[in-house]
């Protein structure tokens, strides 16, 4: 008997091989695309439209059309985070990526100043800090996060006298300057920043404290990584899956880990609050004991 004969492009068929499966076809191609758009935006989630839940389902059911979407995702330097009816499909950009969004081009939308750049992005590391205090919160899909402006605010504060007092301690410089880089350094001049610097109109300037959480909070809304849920201390909002997925990603950061191992987030029954240092007599900003739910 002759041996079958295939090519690179067509694998050689065995006499009494069961039957092939077909092959992805253009349609194929259209629909993974479609799916990939759809995860480009990212406040849709598959129970609000039809045909994503479609897609979705094939994705998860049908592995050679996943492995079709994995390849158009990475094509346009995107990696796939999950597929799934709770989260749809999460992606986020590698650096390379035309999605990428840069601290340059945030500071544009956020209408900020250039240097006030690394104190949004301590912003959106607190906020990722706070929501998710615990390793088991992050991988816990049913966890929900809540944060507030002021409990962030106050976060980050507590963090800087946390951060002043190691200084002491250590006989390090506590007054670096303005410009200097690094975590302790961006600590230290978010401290002497207004909280508020509120306008006559009782309106909270946008260089404030409170005013570059706010800005990064928003940020996170219109990407669909919170949801808000009431106008309390500042504005309180809850985490969507995407966020959780998202802040995975990046929960092996040095910076992350940095501010967690502060320890000023303590967690025992579930619960995280803010609580300032023993010695500490100062009161808190109102709402910085944010509850943290499972559902």
């Amino acid at each position: 008997m002759n041996d079958p004969i295939g090519t690179p492009d067509r694998p050689a068929v065995h006499p009494g091989a069961g039957p092939q499966p077909a092959a992805m076809t253009s349609a194929d191609v259209s629909d993974a695309a479609r799916l990939v758009a759809f995860g480009l935006q990212p406040k849709l989630l598959p129970a609000r439209d039809a045909e994503y839940a479609e897609l979705v389902r094939r994705h998860r059911e049908d592995h050679r059309f996943a492995a079709l979407c994995d390849a158009v995702a990475a094509g346009l330097g995107l990696v796939v985070l999950e597929v799934s009816p709770r989260a749809g499909m999460a992606v986020t950009a590698a650096e390379d990526s035309v999605f990428a969004v840069r601290m340059s081009d945030y500071a544009r939308r956020a209408s900020t100043e250039s240097t006030d750049r690394f104190l949004h992005g301590l912003a959106h590391l607190a906020i990722a800090a706070l929501a998710f205090p615990r390793a088991d919160d992050l991988a816990e899909d049913s966890y929900v996060g809540r944060i507030s402006v002021h409990g962030v605010d106050a976060f980050v504060r507590q963090a800087c006298r946390r951060l002043e007092e190691r200084a002491e301690q250590t006989g390090e410089n506590s007054d670096p300057a303005t410009d200097a880089p690094g975590l302790e350094a961006a600590w230290r001049v978010y401290a002497r920043r207004s909280a508020t610097g509120a306008t006559k109109d009782a309106r909270r300037l946008s260089a404030s404290t409170t005013g570059i959480v706010g800005k990064a909070v928003a940020f996170l809304v219109d990407s669909g990584f919170l949801q808000r849920v009431s106008d309390d201390a500042g504005g309180t909002y809850r985490t969507t899956a995407r966020y959780q997925l998202q802040v995975r990603d990046m929960a092996g950061s040095a910076a992350m880990s940095e501010l967690l191992d502060l320890g000023i987030v303590p967690v025992s029954d579930g619960s995280a609050t803010l609580v300032p240092p023993a010695d500490d007599a100062g009161e808190l900003v109102p709402g910085a004991g944010l509850p943290f739910h499972g559902v």
